[in-house]
């Protein structure tokens, strides 16, 4: 012990050593911390609009499956608003919302897809192509939209528990994809090509017109006056782009209603239907006003639900 007292310099190499242990073995918590957190932010932060998509989709669906139903009656059968209607309280309120799980399931993703790859592929595409940024955005819409038809089984399972002529066939989502199964993977795709040529161009559109609708409604200075916005410039387009491609939705529900047999082009189909309602385009149109409607509220609600949770999250 005097030998340390006496000798300073050995006391302060034991000192300096033990230090230099002690902060060998202790983690370095702050770096570690950051590392491990970063990541997890910039994934929440990719997948944010996947997430607003989906969960405006569901907030969709919930509300107006109704009116979509009655729609569905119309363009399958050509019938007016109000028999649909008495078809649907014939039903029963127990089938009312028979058929909800694939639109539920299908539009989640779907929309999930449409905003979030949309998103993505604007992004790699400006960064990599040397193109204006609207004919970018132009592809990346088609490629978001072709991708979503992946899930057209989804719809044609829908097709077919909406309408009444399957209800002794199978009562749920599931007895409807057996019944499908026997006849090959290409009966899941009936109706793909109209739902690729509806998908394609309706995003183009949508995408390609939000902004300047947006811009041209009154400057909004509240987060209420902003939803309100929103819903009427998503109102506005879902109303326009259901009402253009009212006829190729006619002839999609047609071909998906089949089960068996020969696959029908989208031309052949179209005839058929257009000398079914003589040759008339007010008999080809019948529930476009119903559709009309359906849509302002339907994409009101999804652009307003979105973009409030893009705030939000």
């Amino acid at each position: 012990v005097s030998q340390v007292k006496k000798n300073p310099s050995r006391r302060e190499t034991i000192s300096n050593m033990m230090d230099s242990e002690a902060h060998e073995k202790r983690p370095p918590i702050l770096t570690s911390s950051k590392q491990d957190i970063s990541p997890h932010i910039t994934n929440v932060g990719e997948m944010k609009h996947y997430l607003c998509g989906c969960c405006a989709a569901f907030n969709n669906v919930a509300i107006t499956f109704p009116i979509q139903k009655i729609l569905f009656r119309q363009q399958l059968y050509g019938i007016k608003t109000r028999d649909a209607v008495l078809q649907l309280r014939r039903d029963g309120f127990r089938n009312l919302y028979r058929g909800i799980l694939p639109p539920l399931m299908q539009k989640t993703t779907t929309l999930a897809l449409m905003f979030g790859l949309y998103e993505d592929l604007s992004s790699l595409l400006q960064k990599h192509v040397s193109a204006p940024e609207f004919a970018t955005r132009g592809v990346a819409a088609v490629l978001a939209g072709t991708t979503e038809a992946i899930f057209t089984p989804l719809e044609r399972v829908q097709t077919l528990l909406q309408d009444h002529k399957h209800h002794d066939k199978f009562t749920n989502t599931y007895q409807a994809f057996r019944a499908l199964k026997c006849h090959g993977i290409g009966e899941y795709y009936r109706g793909l090509v109209p739902i690729l040529f509806r998908n394609g161009s309706s995003n183009v559109l949508f995408f390609g017109l939000r902004g300047p609708i947006k811009e041209h409604l009154p400057t909004a200075t509240t987060h209420s006056a902003h939803l309100v916005n929103d819903f009427i410039c998503g109102g506005l387009l879902g109303a326009m782009l259901g009402f253009l491609f009212f006829p190729v939705n006619v002839v999609k529900t047609r071909i998906q209603s089949q089960i068996g047999g020969e696959f029908q082009s989208f031309p052949k189909v179209f005839k058929t239907i257009w000398l079914e309602r003589d040759r008339k385009l007010t008999n080809l149109f019948r529930g476009a006003h119903l559709n009309y409607h359906r849509s302002l509220i339907s994409w009101g609600i999804i652009n307003a639900t979105y973009e409030f949770l893009l705030k939000v999250i």
